[in-house]
């Protein structure tokens, strides 16, 4: 079973860095603006650093479900080459949006989209899942035929 989550399970983990790398970078900002919690407005640099993070960190858990549902009811290559893409255009994201607001536009639009493909593969992968198991209809064989 290992063998078949091992891409999934580097992704995610890839994932949780990423997101501890947002955390600190808001720690490094609170220091640099001299702004201690529960204070979350200030400068409008700290304001960007802020809410990239904490958009990124509520897209997290859907980018995780997403994930590991499309690799494992989908195709886990796939699922994990999506996923890091995604993690990618995150952290453009981030990159961006602590730049300017403008700046986390196009990475704002790509994550997306890439979570629609995730959830078209996950999709897709439950309802031949659920076919297959119920019915006995491999919907795979129909494209293929």
């Amino acid at each position: 079973m290992l063998d078949q989550i091992h891409l999934l399970a580097a992704v995610t983990l890839l994932g949780v860095l990423e997101q501890a790398y947002f955390f600190f970078q808001v720690i490094y900002a609170r220091r640099l603006f001299g702004i201690s919690p529960p204070k979350i407005s200030g400068p409008p640099e700290f304001e960007r650093i802020f809410r990239a993070q904490v958009n990124s960190s509520e897209y997290f858990p859907i980018f995780l479900a997403l994930l590991w549902q499309a690799g494992l009811f989908f195709h886990q290559g796939l699922a994990a080459a999506l996923g890091l893409l995604y993690l990618y255009a995150r952290y453009c994201y981030f990159v961006g949006y602590k730049a300017s607001s403008s700046g986390r536009l196009s990475p704002m639009y790509s994550s997306a989209s890439i979570l629609w493909i995730l959830l078209a593969a996950s999709a897709l992968g439950i309802l031949h899942s659920l076919l297959s198991h119920y019915v006995g209809l491999n919907i795979l064989q129909l494209f293929t035929a």
